[in-house]
């Protein structure tokens, strides 16, 4: 799952859900739903959390077909 993804690169950095969304120029609320997998983001999104956390996009959505 994508939000778990984030979760764990954000926690894997030592962020709080606060200072992601700061990062990334969204709501708190917004990355808890993606987190909890209630929200999509937007490829623009994606690349905006992709940055807020230091990463590549792809790695934000690496091995997300396993899933399925």
């Amino acid at each position: 799952m994508f939000g778990a993804r984030v979760r764990e690169i954000r926690r894997g950095l030592g962020l709080t859900q606060t200072v992601l969304a700061d990062r990334a120029g969204v709501s708190l609320t917004y990355i808890s739903d993606i987190e909890r997998g209630m929200r999509n983001p937007t490829l623009a999104v994606l690349i905006q959390l992709s940055r807020a956390l230091g990463v590549k996009p792809e790695a934000l959505v690496i091995d997300l077909d396993r899933v399925v």
